[in-house]
C-alpha cells in the first residue's frame, strides 16, 4: 500500500475465525453489524426472520462463515465492514495514508 501500512489478507472461508476472533470483532462493532443478516445461508436455515441476540449471532458466524460481512477491515482497534470506497478510504487514512 502507498500509505506504509502492512495489509494482511485472510479468508475466512479457508482460516475460520474462532469464537474469540469473533466475539473481539463483535465487540469493536456491535455484533449486528459484522453479521450477514441478507445471506442467503440465514434463509436456508430458516432464521431470516428471527430476531436474534448477539450470542446467537457470534455462534450463527461460526457454524457458517458466510454470514459475517465482508470485507471486515481492521485497522488498529477500529473494524470497518463492506467494501464501498468511503469505507476503504476510511481504513486508508485511520492506517495513516
Amino acid at each position: 500500500m502507498q500509505s506504509g501500512a502492512e495489509l494482511v489478507e485472510r479468508d475466512y472461508f479457508k482460516d475460520r475465525f474462532t469464537k474469540e476472533e469473533v466475539e473481539e470483532l463483535a465487540s469493536l462493532l456491535d455484533a449486528s453489524r459484522i453479521f450477514a443478516r441478507r445471506s442467503p445461508s440465514l434463509k436456508q436455515m430458516g432464521l431470516a426472520d428471527q430476531d436474534l441476540s448477539d450470542q446467537e449471532m457470534v455462534r450463527l458466524m461460526l457454524e457458517e462463515p458466510k454470514l459475517v460481512r465482508r470485507p471486515l477491515i481492521r485497522v488498529g482497534d477500529k473494524l470497518m465492514v463492506g467494501g464501498a470506497a468511503a469505507v476503504v478510504e476510511e481504513a486508508i487514512a485511520a492506517a495513516g495514508g
